[in-house]
């Protein structure tokens, strides 16, 4: 399962990370994001040693929110070397994931 972060520990479990890592913008209430945690949970398993899922909600942590520019939820973003990558927003399929990390995992 993907592990939640916080402004607190962010540079160190994204930024600083020696694999890509996709962070999840996520809130609780969100239908969307549910539909998504269990698309993430699949890619978790099957990119296990190529890829970091992590999740960041949206509700707790407004400072990430505006630095990374996240307007809406589900946002996942793809991070590498601690840069951002690639992104996504709204209603997100494992094809659409897919397709944001080839070239980059």
């Amino acid at each position: 399962m993907a592990q939640r972060v916080t402004g607190a520990d962010f540079k160190e479990q994204v930024l600083d990370a020696g694999l890509p890592v996709l962070v999840d913008f996520y809130s609780d209430s969100c239908v969307p994001c549910k539909k998504l945690a269990v698309v993430l949970a699949e890619l978790e398993e099957e990119l296990d040693g190529k890829l970091l899922i992590k999740k960041v909600n949206v509700n707790y942590e407004e400072a990430l929110l505006q630095e990374y520019k996240v307007l809406s939820s589900p946002t996942v973003i793809l991070f590498l070397g601690g840069a951002e990558k690639k992104r996504l927003s709204g209603a997100i399929t494992k094809v659409n994931l897919n397709g944001i990390l080839v070239g980059w995992i």
